[in-house]
């Protein structure tokens, strides 16, 4: 079975996209969130990009043709901002941990 023809995988694709569009709404408020509401976002933001960090790899370990393209494509889509999928990772991560460094300052 191809890659992409995985229930599994179309399943998984659709909810990390979904909720990916959501935070990203809900997110455009961030500023009006309070404390717990701020904490909240960051901890499910952590959880989005942990499911988005395990999506990834399963793409790099197919063996699967058009998951090794999806992969490549997504390495030369960063590339032409000067960064690898790890760097992207990293940028996220240093976000979040600003993110809740501020959270902690008003504490």
């Amino acid at each position: 079975m191809a890659f992409f023809e995985s229930e599994i995988v179309q399943e998984e694709a659709k909810r990390l996209f979904t909720d990916y569009q959501e935070l990203m709404q809900l997110g455009s408020d961030y500023g009006k969130f309070d404390r717990e509401g701020k904490k909240m976002f960051i901890d499910t933001m952590e959880a989005l990009m942990g499911r988005y960090k395990v999506f990834m790899k399963r793409f790099e370990l197919s063996e699967d043709f058009q998951a090794k393209m999806t992969v490549e494509q997504l390495k030369t889509q960063l590339g032409q901002f000067g960064m690898t999928p790890e760097q992207m990772f990293e940028q996220m991560n240093m976000t979040l941990e600003r993110m809740k460094a501020q959270l902690e300052k008003t504490a």
